[in-house]
């Protein structure tokens, strides 16, 4: 799985530093790139459920091969594309692949993991899915640099297939395991819109949701849609640069992720999702603030090894809660509520730059993220500590 994740996202981060370009290139305004952004996004939301229901229909190694064609359908549809709807056709496409992938690769996890290590695990995971995005931009700059725009869609494509290819010759079927690595319950299961309002009546699961939420509210929003343009205004940046330093950032996230995850098993998850969402908020910031591109290659590091820290723990916090034999149910649910903050954050935050420019739109993200932090300490519980 971790090869499978690593691989798919290397293609995703390559087209990192130049889809806004590549949007705009199209002539539309601000608001518009970001829907390019958030129609990915909104696939991705509406795939949740339907492809966790698959995954308990026809198995997990299947809805992630399909995800896979779906995202190389898309991506290379997108390095085609001959205008902006057609370009906004083609990310849904690809959104919705992705957006499989994700969503089936949270399920594989819980249901391989246990709670007393379910906090390393998901970490070498997640270390490994945000060290390919943050790596990707470099790449991917350098191909936009040296064979245009369009050159990063078609990696991504191409890394996309590899990654489906993977999914269907190498991944073992996971759908007849449990959280906790045993056989399922022996009486029948309620059927799936039973399992979904059990999960969702759970307070601890929505706000470990919320957190999944901001985080992805302010990375599509911020992170992908406004720090590359405010990096190209503000700064002089082109996308090599900008690549870079997204990808050098990755490199301390992944050597991060394990520890982080050794943490939330032995402290708690809670220990690790409070600081970690409130400094996203101060790397948001310190974009805003960038003085120069040391600053702005700093607030790169701070952003990827707080995403790095911060991004096992609630997926382990989510499966704590999935009750027995409810996985697909629960990390879908938890990975729906997430991608809206997918869908709503590149519009919002283009909505408001237009209003207010690119600083306010990311003290927006900080303050979200800040606030996001201190709902979860004050009214999440812990859900599993050794």
């Amino acid at each position: 799985m971790c090869v499978l994740i690593g691989v798919n996202q290397l293609g995703f981060g390559a087209i990192v530093p130049v889809l806004p370009l590549y949007a705009q290139a199209f002539g539309v305004t601000a608001s518009a790139v970001g829907m390019a952004v958030a129609i990915y996004g909104l696939a991705r939301f509406l795939i949740a459920m339907p492809i966790g229901r698959l995954s308990d229909m026809l198995g997990r190694r299947t809805a992630l091969a399909l995800g896979g064609l779906l995202s190389t359908t898309g991506n290379l549809w997108c390095a085609w594309a001959a205008d902006f709807p057609e370009f906004v056709a083609a990310r849904f496409i690809a959104g919705a692949g992705a957006g499989a992938v994700i969503t089936t690769g949270h399920v594989v996890l819980a249901d391989i993991t246990r709670p007393e290590w379910r906090g390393r695990a998901i970490g070498i995971y997640q270390g490994t899915f945000i060290f390919s995005v943050g790596i990707g931009p470099f790449p991917g700059g350098w191909l936009a640099n040296n064979w245009g725009l369009e050159a990063p869609f078609v990696a991504c494509g191409l890394a996309s297939l590899l990654a489906g290819a993977i999914a269907w010759f190498a991944v073992g079927e996971t759908r007849d395991m449990a959280g906790n690595g045993k056989a399922a319950g022996q009486g029948p299961a309620p059927d799936f819109l039973q399992q979904l309002r059990l999960v969702v009546s759970n307070r601890a699961f929505l706000l470990v949701s919320w957190v999944g939420f901001v985080n992805a509210f302010s990375r599509t929003g911020g992170l992908f849609t406004i720090v590359p343009l405010l990096g190209v205004s503000r700064l002089g940046l082109g996308p090599d640069e900008i690549g870079f330093g997204i990808a050098l950032g990755s490199v301390l996230g992944l050597l991060a992720a394990w520890p982080a995850g050794m943490v939330a098993d032995r402290f708690g998850r809670k220990n690790v999702i409070v600081p970690a969402t409130a400094i996203s908020g101060g790397a948001m910031l310190l974009f805003a603030l960038a003085p120069s591109y040391f600053w702005f290659a700093s607030a790169c590091a701070l952003w990827s090894v707080a995403t790095s820290v911060g991004g096992a723990a609630p997926a382990a916090y989510a499966a704590d809660n999935a009750p027995p034999g409810m996985n697909a149910a629960a990390m879908s649910s938890y990975r729906m509520l997430g991608d809206a903050g997918y869908v709503l954050g590149p519009v919002l935050l283009g909505f408001a730059v237009d209003a207010g420019g690119d600083r306010m739109a990311l003290y927006l993200a900080s303050g979200l993220l800040v606030a996001a932090a201190l709902a979860f300490a004050g009214f999440a519980r812990e859900s599993h500590r050794l």
